[in-house]
């Protein structure tokens, strides 16, 4: 993405309609008309070939024609030329085009198509950027900017929306303009040609005039690019969703090229962003995480006086999932001390209706100050006598002196307007018309908590053991691909997932009923005996499973009744043989199933939840994308409902949950690194107090020649960078990517540095780290950013880092910038220069064009440093900052050697 070329799309100083027109029903004409309306300070200068000016603005013959270069063009044209016309936008320096080509949408899928590549085609010398084409277009209200179809304005604010969806840029301009919304930025991505969701979020996320995101997401095409900007703006600013079809697909399951709901809500979370489910909810929810302060926990109090509303937010609070706020003996105490005897309710405290101002301050402020409240909601019910401006008053002057969020709800008051409401909205008190809503936001500020939680948790490390051997599992499933097979058999699959430690239960496949009791008599009784037929994929359903076989007649009599119910079940079935297996019962076992899946969005996911019949009627499961973490695991198990039998209680022990997140674990990195997997089940697996038993495995292989290597929506931990040296001092270390789990050994590292090579480093005085920020140093989106640390065993023997560089790399791949440390007390063995190296080989193998950086003037070491390296450094002694610079790329020529 060229940071010029967006600038020109939201900054633009002036703006070129291509095939403007005069004709009130044209799509240049409504261009023209927005423009022109607005409060755009900008040129604006139609071009029609055949018009001599329109409301009065000179119209030019061409681009070629046009007095000045403008930042923005908006191609009004026919379809078949606008790649002609970004030809010579391009040629011309235009930086961004919007393009809205009338006759467009009737056109054919393939000629849309060719359409897109044409334009692609033509774009791609100059480099000018493409919004559409189709969609609605851009409205910038900050500058006055109207390059849409809308048929009216939009009121400026400090929120960017972006929508996929033509038909709901109209409505939800109209909608905001009734509750009197503002908008930073609007826009509409049509069909996506080049600027996508990625590249409009990596925008905003830095615009200083943007305070929260908000989406209409229908469907995503780059998954990785999507998470990759996603996560990097989540934390900066919130960043909330709205996709439609929670509730149709249930009905009508998605197309073989379009994601799974279940699968976008977890790519939200994981992404750390707010899903929503209405447009209403989408603003009210950007407002109130705008305004509320951050959330320590789900508990919420509530205060009121009106007793019947406290009971019903508390309802609306518990049907939402959230919590009521306990109150310890000192919160009980003081709200006694205030209110008399009779205002005690579990999380809800009734002052009476008649309370006055004075109370609501004293009895907030207890709530204030009780450990198990994270937040306060603040219901008013009218009450002849008792000033609501005053109320509100009391209210807002004791939130002012709080760091923990008040919720506020004056009951009778036009959300819109109102002395009560100002009062409170100036404080920064989120209001709510019914109690409802106001629960609905704290319900979605929880959410909004731990999906950030999740972004910013420092992930468990996975056992040092854990060593899995991808190369030997591929070996196994390419000769099944190559068999022609795209199943694995049971032996197989529990081969293939051996090699990543999960343990299963012995198995045999035998072809007749005299092998499966030589098998049978091999492994020991008792056995399972469970027929093997393609025409039969789900033996259980047919009795064609028989368990607890206990000798070797009745291995011959189960085999034959179940070969025989199969058939009578489906008759002409094909029964090629038998799969016998030991038992695998164990003490205090709970059945689950895992399983791996491959989204055609977002890549390989995981499963988890209930096994057993039982799974068929609760139906209870979730899910999370790979790559996996112990920490995510963990979370994944505990979004199920079976989480709170596996924790054990009523007498019934816990299972190792180690073991099976260790399990989630080994089962997600399976389908990341093998390419060819399309499904992997695991069922029944049996999760009991002394680990994992795997019963049963099925591995299903896809069918296409040319697996995608990079189907990932998360970028996984690149092992293939990790590499052995040694440094002068004859220490050998390690040089790997940095991990999140890394966390821990670089709060150490920093504890090693000089505060003179803290300053160099960051330029100023650093105090201590906390865990936000030193997250945002180990846990790192390898897609466009990358750490490299040096480690090796300390005295204790635990890995310690001794030195990290990392480089950032623009979204374009322009340039990246690095920054480099060494621990103080491991100078002068060249680890500096070894770190410095990894770095740039790095960036040159991803075709970065540039490698940039800055030193204090006082830092002649990395100015030194650099220049041995092949940097330019310029010194300004101005600023007292070097800038050093290396291309990494040869530049091109023109045929003849000469650039």
């Amino acid at each position: 993405m060229s940071a010029r070329s967006l600038d020109a799309l939201f900054r633009p100083n002036s703006v070129a309609v291509v095939g403007a027109s005069a004709d009130p029903g044209h799509v240049g004409a409504v261009i023209m008309r927005n423009l022109l309306g607005g409060k755009f300070l900008g040129p604006v200068m139609p071009v029609a070939p055949d018009l001599a000016e329109i409301d009065g603005i000179t119209c030019y013959k061409s681009v070629d024609t046009l007095p000045l270069t403008p930042d923005l063009a908006v191609i009004c044209t026919s379809p078949d030329s606008v790649p002609e016309t970004l030809r010579e936008l391009g040629r011309r320096g235009v930086g961004a085009a919007v393009v809205l080509p009338p006759g467009y949408a009737k056109l054919a899928p393939e000629a849309k198509r060719s359409l897109q590549a044409r334009m692609l085609e033509a774009a791609s010398p100059s480099g000018i950027r493409i919004l559409g084409p189709s969609g609605m277009g851009l409205v910038v209200p900050g500058i006055g900017l109207n390059c849409s179809l809308a048929n009216r304005d939009a009121n400026p604010g400090r929120m960017a929306f972006i929508s996929q969806s033509a038909s709901l840029f109209t409505a939800v301009l109209d909608w905001a303009d009734t509750k009197g919304i503002g908008f930073s930025h609007i826009l509409s991505l049509g069909d996506r040609v080049d600027l996508k969701y990625a590249d409009i979020l990596d925008y905003m996320a830095s615009d200083p005039n943007t305070r929260s995101i908000l989406l209409y997401v229908e469907t995503v095409t780059d998954a990785r690019s999507f998470m990759s900007a996603s996560r990097a703006a989540a934390r900066n600013k919130p960043l909330l969703v709205v996709k439609p079809g929670r509730k149709l697909w249930t009905l009508f399951p998605p197309g073989p090229s379009e994601g799974r709901d279940e699968v976008y809500d977890e790519a939200f979370r994981r992404a750390g962003m707010l899903r929503v489910g209405e447009i209403d909810t989408l603003f009210d929810a950007a407002e109130t995480l705008a305004r509320a302060r951050p959330l320590s926990g789900d508990h919420l109090a509530v205060l009121t006086n009106g007793g019947s509303m406290g009971i019903m937010a508390a309802d609306a609070l518990l049907d939402g999932g959230g919590r009521l706020a306990p109150f310890d003996a000192d919160t009980t105490t003081a709200l006694s001390a205030v209110l008399g005897p009779n205002w005690q309710r579990q999380g809800v405290v009734d002052m009476g209706v008649d309370a006055a101002p004075a109370l609501y301050a004293e009895s907030l402020r207890a709530l204030l100050r009780a450990p198990g409240a994270n937040a306060v909601l603040v219901v008013h019910v009218p009450f002849p006598g008792v000033s609501p401006e005053e109320t509100a008053r009391a209210v807002a002057e004791v939130a002012a002196k709080t760091s923990r969020t008040v919720l506020a709800c004056f009951m009778g008051y036009n959300p819109a307007g109102g002395e009560a409401l100002h009062i409170l909205n100036k404080a920064g008190v989120p209001t709510y018309a019914t109690p409802d809503q106001a629960v609905s936001a704290f319900v979605q500020l929880a959410r909004y908590r731990k999906n950030q939680e999740l972004l910013m948790e420092m992930p468990a490390s996975l056992p040092d053991a854990y060593a899995p051997d991808p190369d030997a599992a591929r070996a196994v499933v390419e000769r099944a691909y190559s068999e022609g097979r795209l199943t694995l058999t049971d032996p197989e699959a529990k081969e293939v997932l051996g090699y990543y430690g999960v343990r299963a239960i012995a198995s045999h496949i035998t072809e007749d009923i005299d092998d499966a009791v030589a098998a049978a008599d091999a492994l020991g009784y008792p056995v399972a005996v469970k027929i093997i037929s393609p025409d039969i994929p789900k033996p259980f359903d047919v009795g064609g499973i028989v368990l607890d076989v206990p000798g070797p007649e009745a291995v011959r009599e189960a085999a034959a009744a179940a070969r025989q119910r199969a058939l009578d079940h489906v008759p002409g079935a094909r029964i090629e043989g038998y799969v016998i297996q030991e038992m695998g019962r164990r003490a205090g076992a709970h059945e689950v199933t895992i399983q791996a899946r491959v989204d055609p969005v977002f890549g390989p996911y995981v499963i988890f939840g209930q096994g057993g019949l039982a799974a068929r009627v609760t139906r209870d499961k979730a899910v999370a994308l790979t790559p996996l973490n112990m920490s995510l695991a963990r979370d994944l198990v505990c979004r199920t409902r079976v989480a709170a039998a596996l924790t054990g209680g009523g007498g019934q022990p816990a299972v190792d949950l180690d073991a099976l997140c260790l399990t989630l674990n080994q089962i997600s990195q399976c389908v990341a690194d093998l390419e060819r997997v399309a499904a992997i089940d695991v069922n029944p697996v049996l999760a009991h107090p002394d680990g994992v038993t795997v019963i049963g495995a099925t591995i299903r292989l896809s069918p296409e020649p040319q697996p995608d290597p990079h189907r990932l929506a998360i970028r996984p931990y690149p092992r293939e960078l990790e590499e052995k040296a040694v440094l002068r001092n004859g220490r050998p270390v390690l040089l790997r990517p940095i991990r999140p789990e890394d966390e821990p050994a670089h709060y150490d590292f920093f504890k090693h540095l000089s505060a003179e090579d803290l300053r160099f480093r960051f330029f100023g005085v650093v105090r201590d780290l906390s865990h936000t920020e030193m997250a945002k140093l180990t846990q790192i989106d390898y897609e466009r950013e990358m750490a490299f640390i040096a480690t090796a065993p300390g005295p204790d023997g635990r890995p310690e880092t001794l030195g990290v560089v990392r480089a950032s790399t623009r979204p374009d791949n322009a340039t990246a910038e690095f920054a480099v440390i060494v621990r103080s007390d491991q100078k002068g063995a060249g680890l500096g220069r070894m770190l410095m190296e990894k770095i740039i080989r790095y960036c040159r193998g991803r075709g970065t064009k540039e490698l940039t950086g800055q030193a204090l003037m006082e830092n002649g070491g990395m100015q030194g440093l650099a220049e041995k390296l092949g940097f330019s450094v310029v010194r300004n002694y101005d600023d007292e900052v070097a800038e050093m610079r290396l291309p990494l790329q040869e530049s091109p020529t023109d045929g003849t050697g000469r650039p």
